[in-house]
């Protein structure tokens, strides 16, 4: 008999800690030490296997042109993505109404974010400290650095070999070390959702249900008919790549967290037959650049504050907040409810009942769990229309 695979046992810690919530709720809160330890994990991982993969595959091209080329690919293909799934959510959302006849109740917004301004935003981008870029699980700042190290030793040539033999290492290492530590991802999605669940009860699947529909449905269609007309358009094989993409997505939907399924997606793109270097540094660029799930949320969640709040906006207005969304959303991926953060700090500005984010966040758990895993679903489609766009051609079984 053919032993469960990893996605399976994923699944089935999946069932089982939603089942423990919800029949021994006070123990199942004591289990989110199994999901913080497994995001910890994850998270020690990220730095060196992003300094790693991106300087040995940039360095390996040799040529700044090429990563030039790939960059301007990998954006085209990331704007034009999230644009088409941004109207799709505002067509769902103004189709549904999901906000009509919502009654809010007034809580204090005190705890709101400040706006994140364009300046700041292109600011972010540049580290100070690589050291502190990586403490902080800065993603973009990594890449950024990495991307200008790698190119310097591309440059250098001969005499970077020593240092681009240590990426090579280094990298895998670090993917040995990612199988390690997944193999622990069972328990960390158990002890995730158990607690959850544990501690808002099953209720936290139903509260606000037309929203939450609404949303999964959006981004099923996104999946379906973006990300499959992607596919088909770039000529990639779409049951190899689901085979590749399923354990990454699932690990994402899981445990509400992108950079819980970077690793791994890192990996498995690889495997699926994608160059390190376009893998390397579209995936990267992707979680801060190709939110298509994040940019359908706030699509959705924005105007059904609107809704809610009973102060109409037409559709003119709706495309100014959105474009305003999606610009200060850029560089904070790695930020937990980074999208429930960037809704509630642009929300006031556009005179939309802030006591509505403190109803939303009873349920983001749940729609943060469809937004990420979209989100990376999304990302690891890009690494492989980019790398079929430079010619490569996968194989079909």
């Amino acid at each position: 008999m053919k032993k469960p695979s990893l996605t399976a046992w994923i699944l089935i810690g999946l069932i089982a800690g939603i089942a423990f919530g919800a029949w021994f709720p006070h123990a199942a809160q004591n289990c989110e030490l199994l999901g913080t330890i497994f995001l910890r994990m994850i998270k020690a991982i990220i730095a060196p296997l992003l300094f790693g993969t991106l300087v040995a595959g940039i360095a390996g091209t040799g040529s700044l042109k090429t990563m030039g080329r790939i960059g301007g690919k990998a954006i085209l293909y990331f704007e034009i993505v999230t644009t088409i799934a941004l109207f799709i959510g505002l067509f769902a959302v103004n189709l549904v109404k999901p906000g009509a006849g919502v009654q809010l109740a007034k809580e204090p917004a005190a705890a709101l974010a400040p706006p994140t301004t364009f300046s700041g935003t292109i600011e972010h981008i540049f580290p100070t400290s690589i050291i502190d870029a990586m403490a902080r699980g800065d993603v973009l700042q990594i890449v950024v650095f990495s991307f200008l190290f790698g190119a310097a030793c591309a440059v250098i040539g001969g005499k970077s070999r020593p240092v681009v033999t240590f990426c090579e290492s280094l990298s895998e290492v670090m993917f040995k070390f990612t199988n390690y530590v997944m193999l622990f991802a069972p328990f960390g999605v158990f002890g995730a959702i158990a607690a959850t669940v544990g501690q808002k009860g099953l209720g936290v699947l139903l509260n606000l249900g037309k929203l939450i529909a609404t949303l999964y449905v959006a981004e099923v269609i996104v999946v379906i008919t973006v990300f499959g007309g992607s596919a088909i358009l770039a000529q990639i094989p779409i049951k190899r790549f689901i085979d590749y993409a399923r354990e990454p997505f699932l690990i994402a939907f899981s445990t509400a967290s992108s950079e819980a399924a970077l690793p791994i997606a890192l990996e498995n793109m690889e495997r699926f037959g994608a160059p390190k270097h376009i893998v390397g540094f579209v995936l990267p660029l992707g979680y801060s650049f190709n939110l298509v799930g994040s940019t359908l949320y706030l699509a959705l969640t924005s105007v059904f504050l609107a809704q809610a709040g009973d102060r109409p906006m037409s559709f003119g207005t709706q495309l100014v907040m959105m474009l305003t969304l999606m610009l200060t959303s850029k560089g904070v991926a790695g930020v937990p409810r980074a999208a429930l953060v960037i809704l509630a700090a642009t929300v006031a500005s556009f005179n939309l009942p802030v006591e509505g984010v403190a109803l939303l966040l009873g349920v983001d758990t749940l729609m943060d769990m469809a937004r990420t895993s979209v989100n990376v679903l999304g990302n690891c489609l890009a690494a492989a229309v980019v790398a079929r766009w430079e010619g490569v051609k996968f194989k079909t079984a």
